[in-house]
């Protein structure tokens, strides 16, 4: 089975089946009768980045922004060698969110700046079905680039109510959370004056239940026939480029396919951006995989960090799960490709030629049929940009979609562009 070192596949299983009705969308619960709960929350219109609690902080022009500094701390960065370096820091904390079920899984996603010796921190708590407030739990260290700082998840954090998984907190059996709070703290290098700002945080709040995998497809969502002119690259073709990052090309599926988006857009870093590539056949790849990198993890396949590399240039950029293709349809209905994890074996989905434990690809649109039309990455393990078009089955690439990362999927907008009218339980 080949193995795309992007992404370790989460082993949720569930799917879902969607009514399509005149007003909308409702949510409906999976096969048997559990409901696939699912619930995003953001906080980032100038009212919601007001509301919580500022320390340090400003909400201005429709940013978080780092206003005054209200302490020091050390941090030393574990992969520079340097020591502990002094950064002065500004902080804000969301109010509660209540997603209206016990949540098992909780992923932030975030857009910020942070230009010179600056960074930020992203932490949640919650309080247990128990009654009890957790710890505060990082769910990531981002930097726009490692020049000054390695970003980092830090997933070594275990405890009675949870753990971190990269960048994912998963609850304790019995320690589901009710509620939960975000925390960003806003740094830069002590007595510098660069002002890192943050445009949005949010975080995909869900509870799946354990089903098998369908064998019958989700209703059709009315975008048939209809496919997006997302450009085609292929991560073969950067197989043996900068092995630092994540082995180098071959396990690339994260960045490229955030980089197809970008580009859909007519957006992504400038030639004086990437004029470091070489060789320079797309080099929009090589600096997505270079920005989206977790030294930590040791990969580009990071969720939140692909979709803040996307914030770095405007877009409105978040993770969420689906509930299935139903759902998909909307957004390429409404001109939005979407990023999404996947995980199957090589006799799984028909036409890939290749299996995998983690892979990302673009879903551009589907078949008059219903079938989905992705731009993948890995392209038949073809090495040529004219392969990455591919039409999957839609009942198989359900299956490989839903029950291994629970339906996760990065949206990636410009600022300002509408998103689809969202389920009663709303997942974006």
């Amino acid at each position: 089975m080949r193995k795309t070192r992007n992404r370790r596949s989460i082993h949720w299983v569930g799917l879902v089946v969607l009514a399509v009705l005149a007003a909308g969308l409702t949510a409906a619960p999976a096969q048997g009768d559990e409901p696939r709960n699912i619930a995003y929350a953001s906080f980032s219109s100038p009212d919601q980045l007001a509301a919580g609690e500022h320390d340090g902080t400003r909400a201005t022009h429709g940013d978080l922004r780092f206003a005054r500094s209200v302490g020091t701390r050390d941090y030393d960065d574990p992969f520079d060698g340097a020591g502990a370096r002094s950064y002065d820091y500004a902080r804000w904390t969301s109010p509660t969110t209540e997603p209206g079920f016990a949540l098992s899984e909780l992923v932030a996603s975030w857009t910020a700046r942070t230009p010179g010796d600056s960074w930020v921190e992203i932490e949640m708590r919650g309080t247990t079905t128990q009654g009890s407030t957790s710890k505060w739990y990082v769910l990531g260290r981002w930097a726009e680039d490692d020049t000054y700082l390695h970003r980092t998840s830090a997933g070594s954090q275990r405890d009675a109510d949870g753990r971190v998984a990269i960048d994912t907190f998963v609850a304790a059996d019995g320690h589901e959370m009710d509620s939960y709070q975000l925390r960003v703290t806003l740094l830069r290098a002590s007595g510098s004056h660069v002002t890192p700002t943050v445009h949005s945080v949010g975080a995909m709040a869900s509870n799946l239940p354990d089903t098998e995998a369908s064998t019958e497809a989700s209703p059709l969502g009315g975008a048939e026939g209809i496919v997006l002119d997302v450009p085609t690259y292929s991560q073969e073709t950067h197989i043996g480029h900068y092995p630092q990052w994540d082995d180098g090309g071959e396990a690339w599926c994260s960045p490229t396919s955030t980089a197809m988006v970008l580009r859909y857009w007519r957006s992504g870093p400038r030639p004086n951006d990437y004029a470091w590539v070489d060789p320079d056949n797309d080099p929009w790849v090589d600096h997505a995989a270079r920005h989206t990198f977790d030294y930590a993890y040791d990969g580009a396949g990071n969720w939140p960090y692909n979709t803040a590399y996307a914030g770095r240039y405007g877009m409105n950029a978040f993770v969420t799960r689906l509930r299935s293709l139903t759902e998909a349809e909307q957004f390429i209905k409404a001109g939005i490709p979407l990023v999404v994890s996947m995980s199957f074996e090589a006799d799984e989905l028909d036409g890939a030629g290749y299996g995998t434990n983690g892979h990302l690809m673009v879903i551009r649109g589907f078949d008059a049929e219903g079938n989905v039309v992705a731009n993948d990455p890995a392209s038949h393990l073809i090495p040529d940009n004219d392969e990455v078009e591919v039409t999957y089955d839609r009942l198989q690439f359900e299956n490989a979609w839903l029950p291994h990362s629970g339906g996760i999927a990065y949206v990636i907008a410009p600022n300002g562009k509408r998103l689809p009218t969202a389920p009663d339980q709303a997942n974006w």
